[in-house]
């Protein structure tokens, strides 16, 4: 199976597999909903993503909104998957950072281990100075 984001599908099987009229496909490029590859000889290519992508418009505007609620729900979508990213980054990050902190901190521990004097052996060794 081919991969989400490869260009494999025509204009007429796209709108086929999206259940709409090529036409639309068309509309929904000119507003700015749909951004199909483009061959070098200008063919539209689209990929399953965006076949996903126009029965979420068709769902979408069969709900009653318009195209440009459409619009807005799929730049939110789009934002909040950048957000989802951004926060797995640093749920990474914080991760790491406990990871390193921890393993100073045992090394810290161990160092100061080996330096530690009791209390009543410098007290002696001061007693013995005056």
């Amino acid at each position: 199976m081919s991969e989400p984001t490869r260009a494999v599908f025509v204009i007429s099987v796209a709108a086929e597999l999206a259940g709409m009229h090529p036409q639309t496909l068309r509309i929904y490029e000119r507003k700015g909903l749909i951004d199909p590859f483009r061959t070098p000889g200008g063919t539209r290519r689209y990929s399953q993503e965006d076949i996903e992508r126009l029965q979420l418009i068709q769902e979408l505007t069969s709900q009653g909104l318009n195209l440009e609620g459409v619009r807005r729900v799929l730049a939110l979508q789009e934002e909040n998957r950048q957000l989802k990213r951004k926060v797995d980054r640093l749920r990474d990050k914080i991760e790491d950072l406990e990871e390193d902190t921890e393993r100073r901190l045992e090394e810290m521990a161990r160092a100061y281990r080996r330096e530690i004097v009791l209390r009543s052996q410098v007290a002696d060794v001061l007693g013995k100075e005056k």
